[in-house]
């Protein structure tokens, strides 16, 4: 079971943010197509990054006992994929979020509009 450690850890945490997501409706819950899109080509774009160090020898799998030992390619672990969606996924609601955050503010100072967390309009009492 304790090479499956780093696999959980990687699921809660995603678990987490899909919560946060969910919450606030920042990214795949705003616009799903958009979300799996961006995700999808981040990874890719990642994943051809691994395959480009791997082939010329700079990055290698690691050995631990808290990984599956499972691979997609050579020198690239499950775990390598399931993070590089995470990291991607992660980095897109903490910029929709901070975006969000940002409109947020200036409506409450300018006292007009919708809030874009609340979903009321104008200020809140």
């Amino acid at each position: 079971m304790i090479g499956l450690a780093y696999l959980a850890v990687q699921v809660v945490s995603f678990a987490g943010v899909v919560v946060i997501d969910h919450r606030w409706r920042l990214a795949a819950f705003r616009a799903p197509a958009a979300t799996a899109l961006s995700v999808t080509a981040a990874v890719a774009l990642f994943l051809t990054w691994d395959v480009l160090g791997v082939r010329s020898g700079v990055f290698f799998r690691g050995v631990t006992d808290f990984m599956s030992g499972l691979t997609v390619a050579p020198e690239i672990p499950v775990e390598e994929v399931v993070f590089l969606t995470f990291l991607s996924y992660l980095a897109l609601v903490c910029a929709t979020g901070a975006a969000a955050a940002v409109e947020h503010l200036a409506r409450r100072r300018s006292g007009a509009g919708a809030d874009p967390l609340s979903g009321t309009a104008g200020e809140r009492p």
